[in-house]
Formats: C-alpha cells, sequence, structure tokens
C-alpha cells in the first residue's frame, strides 16, 4: 500500500473502532433470505474515508479456502472472501468478512468487515453479486449449503441491505 493510502486507511481505524453489524438478528424472509438491514453509520463513515462510492465493486474469491475452484459449496453462517483487486485503499488480498444466507433460492452474502493485508479491520457494507443468475444455487444443494458453478463473484459497496 503506498504511503498516502496507508496513512488514509490508518486514519479511517482510528476515526472509526465499531465492528459493525455481524448480521445477527437479521430478520428473515418466508423464504429463509435476510431482510433488509440498515448499513450502520460508522460503516458509511468508513466507507466516505476509504474514498469508496455505493456501487463501487471489486472481484472477490467467494470463500478463502477455496479459490480458484469450479464449483464452491458455501455454508449458513460466516464467510471470509479475499480481493482480487484493489477496493479502494484496500489491497488485492484484503479479506472481507460477513455472512451467508442459503435457504432463499439464490445464496445470499452480506459482508460487515474488511481486513488489509497488514491486519487493520474497518466496518463496511458490501453486497457479493453476480448477473446472470449465478448466484442461484444448484439443484444438488442440501439444506444449509449452496452449491454455486464458480468462485469468484464482485463485493459491491451498499448503503443499505435491500
Amino acid at each position: 500500500m503506498s504511503t498516502p493510502k496507508a496513512l488514509l486507511f490508518s486514519s479511517i481505524v482510528l476515526l472509526v473502532t465499531s465492528p459493525g453489524c455481524t448480521g445477527s438478528g437479521v430478520a428473515l424472509r418466508p423464504d429463509g433470505s435476510p431482510g433488509p438491514q440498515e448499513c450502520p453509520e460508522e460503516s458509511k463513515k468508513a466507507i466516505r474515508y476509504m474514498g469508496l462510492r455505493v456501487g463501487d465493486s471489486a472481484l472477490v474469491d467467494l470463500d478463502a479456502n477455496q479459490t480458484e475452484s469450479r464449483r464452491v459449496t458455501l455454508y449458513d453462517g460466516p464467510i471470509e472472501s479475499v480481493t482480487r483487486e484493489e477496493f479502494g485503499p484496500l489491497r488485492a488480498t484484503s479479506r472481507l468478512y460477513g455472512q451467508v444466507w442459503t435457504s432463499g433460492p439464490q445464496v445470499v452474502i452480506r459482508y460487515y468487515e474488511a481486513q488489509s493485508p497488514n491486519g487493520e479491520k474497518v466496518p463496511i457494507c458490501a453486497v457479493a453479486r453476480l448477473g446472470y443468475d449465478q448466484m442461484r444455487k444448484l439443484p444438488e444443494s442440501k439444506p444449509g449449503t449452496a452449491i454455486l458453478d464458480g468462485s469468484v463473484a464482485a463485493a459491491f459497496i451498499v448503503d443499505a441491505f435491500r
């Protein structure tokens, strides 16, 4: 990370000390997918300080333990994804931490925290997205899991989860 970016990221960490929300306690829709959820002010502030805007995105390996897989199996619960490219001041190989829901027809992944390769954490609000129904789980997925074709998606900054 270049010196100005490192200083900016360090400033963000000092200004925003709350870890954000964790995804627990989210109201579920009838199909089991998560309902709307506000993005905490601490996360919105961190996103602004990082120079990111709603809609900014970066490619991520969905599961840090299944990179480069042709198919990936995701489980309900916490997830650790890895950025493949820069995401504002976050370098490639930064971590995104969030929550996975597999109960609905499509997998839902919400990210609540980012960690740079140097270990600094900052709250964020982002979602994993792919077009053309590629976040739709395959029919052979068992309850509590989702099998997807491919292990890469894009993480998009949001100002609320819908």
